[in-house]
C-alpha cells in the first residue's frame, strides 16, 4: 500500500512538472514561435534520454524497431500535446490549459479501460468515472469563466 502511495505522489509531482513545463514552453512560444519552443523542448529531452539509456537502460530483448509500429505513435501524440500547449498557454492560462488536457485524458483513459483499448486490461466504466468526468468538465467551464472576466 505504501508503494502505491508513493506512486501516486511522484505522478502528482509529474503532473505539476508539465503545468510549470507547459507555462514555461508557453513564453517561450511568444518569444521564439510554437515550432522553436516545442523543437527545444524535444531536442533537450532526446539528448537527456539518451544519455539516461546509454547509463541506466538495461537491456532488452525486443528493440524500437521490432515492436508493433502502432505503438511507435505516441511519439507524434508528444509532439501533439506539446505544439497544441505551447499555443494555448498564452492564450488561455495555465490553469485552464491544463485542466483541458486532464478532461481530454480522462475522458480518453476512461474509454481505453472501459474497452480495454491498446492492449491494456478493461476497466468498466462506472457511475462514479462518469461523475468525476462531469464534475472535472464542470471546473473547467468554472476555470475558464473564471479567467475571461479577469482579463
Amino acid at each position: 500500500m505504501m508503494n502505491l502511495i508513493i506512486l501516486l505522489a511522484v505522478v502528482v509531482a509529474a503532473g505539476a512538472v508539465l503545468s510549470v513545463q507547459a507555462a514555461i514552453n508557453g513564453r517561450l512560444g511568444e518569444t521564439v514561435g510554437v515550432l522553436r519552443s516545442s523543437l527545444l523542448t524535444f531536442v533537450v529531452g532526446a539528448v537527456s534520454t539518451g544519455l539516461l539509456i546509454v547509463f541506466f537502460e538495461p537491456a532488452h530483448a525486443v528493440s524500437l524497431l521490432d515492436v508493433p509500429k502502432w505503438q511507435l505513435s505516441g511519439a507524434l501524440f508528444g509532439v501533439v500535446y506539446m505544439m497544441v500547449m505551447v499555443g494555448a498557454v498564452p492564450r488561455v492560462g495555465t490553469a485552464v490549459a491544463t485542466v483541458a488536457v486532464i478532461v481530454g485524458q480522462l475522458g480518453m483513459g476512461m474509454l481505453i479501460d472501459h474497452f480495454g483499448w491498446l492492449g491494456n486490461p478493461a476497466i468498466e466504466l462506472s457511475g462514479s468515472r462518469i461523475l468525476a468526468m462531469v464534475l472535472l468538465g464542470l471546473a473547467l467551464v468554472f476555470m475558464y469563466r473564471s479567467s475571461t472576466r479577469q482579463a
